[in-house]
């Protein structure tokens, strides 16, 4: 790059993070790794052919390590990390940063909270919203120790009886699964509903009340997937106190709502099940939905990594494929669930595979006037909006909040106990987007984020010492070194020549104060405030 990054050593505003690079272990992992990223590529520019469009290039390492980062590690990148990465001139650096934050700690917890709010959904009922810190510890762990993904869902689907009543008895501080259950007010058919939706790409619950007019799915069929929760029982909550339910594990029909008709648990294949002695029907259903030749599960799973990291289901306008509403990448979809699959469903080698092809390290700009519009067609990295957590903890990170003698806990707290915290008064404004790559800001959040306390009180050098050292006259620095630090801090990128000029102009004239000091926190403010900053792109 033309100019150095060692104008941001005078500021003592960054900690590096301190993760040590792991090896990729056997040589033929990566290999497989590499495999699968080109076959993703392969797919995708034969569909791109066919359109007659011409893919965008790849995006500069700025662009590309923020992206990384917020995906990886859930905020933007922190200063010297920037700097590291930027000045390696070593062609694998790619590489080397996917391997270190899949290796980090900060990777297990940020998609414990990007896959609490796929299993869980946007708005958790109060009652049970306290269990959610329990389900998130446990999604932690999991993630942590690379738990292949079958068994991760498999015990989550047993998550009744002795595991609820822990959570429970608990009051949600044990890592457990059974929130899925309680958010789902245990009933068979919300837990039915939930179960097909999430882990098996199907909208099953449009056949709960009637036969539904574009599906294959009827109203018994429903029903009989439903049936394989019978057992559960609701949960009781008297005075306050959270009791363990009741539940019947052997239960296997049920009574279909309105009706003198009752019918018995069934997969969704139409087959009954083969019963053991002594085998809950959950566990029956939990071997059937992540066996490894169900037709469903690995597609599923694959189209819920895929739409993470690219804002985009390959599954969309619904989950449920028909002839109105194709699989927009058929191939591409299967040959990826096929290998998850051949690697024991093992995410990290998923995740690394998507990483490292040329479709997630596309510019999200520089496309030819002659190429469509088309973000299913993967010409350019889709513009996503952040998540609640990603924006908070990138704000955090840009106005070193959480950093000093005495640090806040700011990025692993998704449920604070006390509600009255920044990071929790930040969540209840801001809500998850199912379609990330239209995402829309409400005017409540915009004033937040431009006139809310937390920001104010961050930018105000008394509590943000970084910003206080960069303004302070005791260290002469030129004004347009002071402009490129707030771009690298904010934006993870250096400014381009019009906006230094621009912006020296503005902070030397000091602005409608005629301060230089009001005027610098003016653009400090601007770029905080900015969609480049609140987008992934």
């Amino acid at each position: 790059m033309a100019i150095s990054l060692r104008s941001v050593w005078f500021l003592s505003i960054a900690v590096a993070s301190c993760v040590p690079a792991s090896s990729w272990g056997q040589e033929a992992d990566k290999e497989k790794v590499i495999a699968l990223s080109r076959k993703i590529d392969e797919l995708i520019a034969v569909r791109q052919k066919e359109a007659g469009v011409v893919p965008a290039p790849r995006a500069d390492d700025s662009t590309y390590f923020r992206r990384l980062n917020l995906d990886l590690v859930g905020r933007i990148p922190t200063l010297l990390d920037h700097r590291d990465f930027l000045d390696n001139p070593d062609p694998d650096k790619r590489w080397e940063w996917v391997d270190r934050f899949l290796a980090a700690d900060t990777y297990s917890r940020h998609f414990a909270s990007v896959w609490r709010t796929q299993i869980l959904g946007n708005n958790v009922q109060q009652q049970f919203a306290g269990f959610a810190p329990s389900f998130e510890l446990w999604l932690t762990e999991r993630f942590k120790s690379n738990v292949p993904y079958n068994r991760m869902v498999h015990e989550l689907l047993t998550a009744g009886g002795a595991n609820q009543a822990m959570a429970f008895q608990g009051n949600g501080a044990n890592a457990s699964p059974a929130a899925f259950y309680f958010v789902n007010e245990n009933k068979p058919e919300n837990l039915a509903a939930a179960t097909t939706r999430t882990f098996l790409g199907v909208k099953l619950e449009c056949a709960q009340c009637h036969a539904h007019p574009f599906a294959k799915w009827t109203r018994d069929q429903f029903w009989e997937f439903a049936a394989f929760y019978a057992g559960i029982q609701p949960a009781n909550f008297r005075g306050g106190i959270q009791a363990a339910p009741n539940n019947n594990p052997g239960a296997r029909q049920i009574k279909i709502p309105g009706t003198d008709k009752t019918v018995k648990a069934k997969f969704l294949s139409g087959k009954e099940p083969v019963w053991k002695d002594n085998q809950s029907s959950t566990t029956v259903l939990a071997d059937w939905v992540t066996a490894a030749d169900n037709p469903y599960f690995a597609r599923a799973a694959v189209d819920q990594v895929w739409g993470y990291f690219f804002g985009i289901s390959l599954l969309e306008p619904i989950m449920e494929p028909s002839d109105d509403s194709p699989v927009t990448h058929p191939e591409l979809l299967d040959e990826m669930a096929r290998q998850f699959t051949a690697q024991n469903f093992d995410l990290k080698f998923l995740i690394k595979a998507i990483l490292h092809s040329d479709a997630y390290q596309r510019a999200s700009t520089g496309i030819t006037k002659a190429s469509k519009e088309d973000y299913n067609l993967f010409t350019r990295m889709p513009v996503r909006g952040l998540t609640p957590e990603q924006l908070f903890d990138s704000v955090a990170e840009a106005t070193s909040f959480g950093r000093g003698a005495a640090p806040v806990n700011v990025y692993n707290q998704p449920f604070n106990n006390q509600p009255a915290s920044p990071r929790a008064q930040f969540l209840g404004k801001f809500t998850n987007q199912e379609r990330r790559h239209e995402t829309q800001t409400s005017i409540l959040q915009a004033l937040f984020l431009m006139n809310g306390k937390f920001l104010a009180e961050r930018m105000d050098p008394k509590n943000n010492k970084d910003f206080d050292t960069l303004l302070n006259p005791g260290r002469p620095q030129p004004t347009a070194k002071r402009v490129e630090v707030l771009y690298i801090w904010v934006l993870s990128r250096l400014p381009r020549p019009e906006e230094t000029e621009r912006l020296v102009r503005y902070v030397d004239s000091g602005g409608p104060l005629g301060d230089p000091r009001k005027a610098l926190s003016d653009v400090y403010w601007a770029l905080l405030n900015s969609a480049e900053f609140m987008l992934n792109h």
